[in-house]
């Protein structure tokens, strides 16, 4: 499945915020979106990720803890939550793993 239609099916997360808006967008001007048009730098758009990522583990451990205490009146709810947790924080893992190795191969070119 590609990451477009699985970034699609959520919202409000690290994965729309990274995923559906495109790294490919950024300019030197900011952050993605319209040709020209400039909404932040890099740096503010990771940490916007970010931030969305840390909003959905907490949703998740909000909805595990009502339903170990009997709160949740759907079980689906707190399914739905954990795996849209879990695929955001195996997204940013793995846009942080490509970021680590762009900086290694920037590292070892010769000047």
């Amino acid at each position: 499945m590609a990451i477009s239609s699985i970034a699609a099916a959520f919202n409000n997360t690290a994965l729309q915020q990274l995923g559906t808006q495109g790294v490919g967008n950024i300019g030197a001007a900011g952050a993605p979106g319209k040709a020209g048009e400039a909404k932040g730098d890099f740096g503010s758009v990771i940490v916007n990720a970010l931030e969305g990522l840390q909003a959905t583990q907490n949703h998740a451990d909000s909805m595990a803890t009502k339903a170990a205490t009997g709160d949740l009146n759907d079980v689906h709810d707190y399914m739905i939550a954990a795996a849209e947790a879990s695929l955001a924080t195996e997204y940013t893992v793995a846009v942080r793993n490509r970021a680590v190795e762009a900086f290694n191969q920037i590292m070892q070119m010769q000047v």
